[in-house]
């Protein structure tokens, strides 16, 4: 199973957050909309967890 990715550098704010969480799909989505609710005062909603998602990337393994 290929681990996904998500990089708060990816998506623009205020606090120029850095933070960038792999694992598992469903482990990733969980994490990131935790963490868009407890840093970046975002609502957790269905349509957080799907755009989280939907911005996911594959992890890169390194050659």
């Amino acid at each position: 199973m290929t681990r996904k990715v998500a990089d708060c550098r990816n998506t623009p704010s205020v606090s120029g957050c850095t933070l960038t969480i792999s694992g598992e799909e469903e482990e990733v989505v969980r994490a990131a909309a935790e963490h868009a609710v407890s840093v970046h005062e975002h609502a957790d909603s269905p349509e957080l967890r799907t755009m989280i998602r939907e911005s996911l990337e594959d992890e890169k393994v390194p050659a």
